[in-house]
């Protein structure tokens, strides 16, 4: 790397800005944790559900837990999802989504994407019908709606439960419907990282049946409707006081953030038209991804260049050692193959600037030999 490229590095992600912005806000809302004394199942995590459900609707609730794998994990048992149930996802959409999936015992049966969203093919569905099957688990990925009306047509036809993985997504939307409110359930990551982001892990599963988020709240703490008495089988997963008071003083800048995201978006698709396969047009943005088959060559040249970038995902989950029992091996997901051997995604945050943007757009065009029009 030349030294005028190592004074200059574009990081792949910035979370720093983003928390200073808003350090006075995020400095009251720990203190009054601190102040109180209460650190799990108080207040805070209460009005944070409260605001939540808010956000998507006036019949939704949302029940707090841990991480966002246990919010998967959790939203499957509480659509009854049960030991020996089979849970249709996919695979390139990294582990958590199976990983939850054999956590509650049920067993992943992986289908293949969409080529232009990444997202579950609405047609795997009828494809891999079996007695044993009882829910889908799609993903939002990278800040994308999956395409909700077909599967949900489809899934609903034959019996089958939906869980929405908006770990990626939050805010996006779906034919002008939340994405979360689509569903029979939905689970939320709040990973730093994330469109909305804690300080640490928490996670969140709505839904707008009663039934549903009772059978939640039930798993989320060793089955206790009241204390010390276990209605059901279950660990404990808990969202803390901590995060609940910063999510909710970040859930008011969500649609802001959101929006900046698609700035930066139509930015990169204006400047990198035709030089590489773009991702949609809508969305969140929670990752900017594009696809080329000269991924190796372009990744090897930005890091020379000190342009930081990141694979989402580089190996498919049926392709890796502790879930490949649950796959048919190499070949037997071609879509999704192929993307993880062309994925690519590059720096996007809710502060980047034209300039940097500008310095990533033309490292990409320099690796790949594209001249600006």
């Amino acid at each position: 790397m030349s030294l005028q490229a190592a004074m200059r590095k574009v990081p792949f992600n910035v979370l720093a800005p983003g928390v200073q912005a808003i350090r006075a806000e995020l400095d009251a809302a720990v203190a009054r944790v601190l102040d109180r004394g209460w650190f799990l199942m108080g207040p805070e995590l209460e009005e944070f559900e409260r605001q939540f459900a808010a956000y998507h609707g006036v019949d939704v609730q949302a029940v707090g837990v841990g991480s966002g794998t246990d919010a998967l994990r959790i939203g499957l048992g509480a659509l009854g999802i049960e030991a020996g149930d089979e849970v249709l996802v996919t695979a390139n959409a990294g582990v958590p989504p199976t990983a939850a999936i054999v956590a509650a015992g049920a067993r992943p049966v992986f289908c293949d994407v969409d080529p232009h969203t990444h997202t579950l093919d609405p047609d795997e569905i009828e494809r891999h019908l079996s007695p044993r099957l009882k829910a889908v688990l799609l993903v939002h990925l990278y800040g994308h709606a999956a395409a909700m009306d077909p599967i949900l047509e489809r899934a609903h036809r034959h019996g089958l439960k939906v869980l929405e993985d908006c770990a990626q997504a939050h805010g996006a939307r779906y034919r002008g419907r939340l994405v979360g409110t689509l569903g029979d359930a939905a689970a939320f990551s709040f990973y730093p990282t994330k469109n909305l982001g804690a300080l640490g892990d928490a996670g969140a599963v709505i839904s707008n049946a009663p039934g549903v988020i009772d059978r939640a709240r039930l798993l989320r703490m060793y089955g206790w409707r009241t204390r010390y008495v276990s209605e059901t089988h279950s660990t404990v997963s808990r969202m803390d006081e901590i995060q609940a008071a910063v999510l909710t003083a970040k859930l008011r800048r969500l649609d802001e953030w959101n929006a900046r995201r698609m700035r930066i978006a139509k930015r990169y698709r204006a400047n990198l038209d035709g030089v590489v396969d773009l991702p949609p047009a809508d969305g969140v943005f929670h990752l900017f991804v594009v696809r080329t088959p000269h991924r190796d060559r372009l990744q090897a040249h930005l890091t020379e260049q000190g342009v930081g970038t990141d694979i989402h995902y580089p190996l498919p989950v049926h392709l890796q050692s502790p879930y490949a029992q649950y796959g048919d091996g190499p070949g037997s997901l071609p879509v999704t193959e192929q993307l993880a051997r062309e994925n690519f995604s590059l720096p996007l945050w809710a502060g980047i600037d034209a300039e940097t943007q500008e310095r990533v757009v033309d490292a990409v065009r320099e690796a790949l030999k594209v001249k600006v029009a």
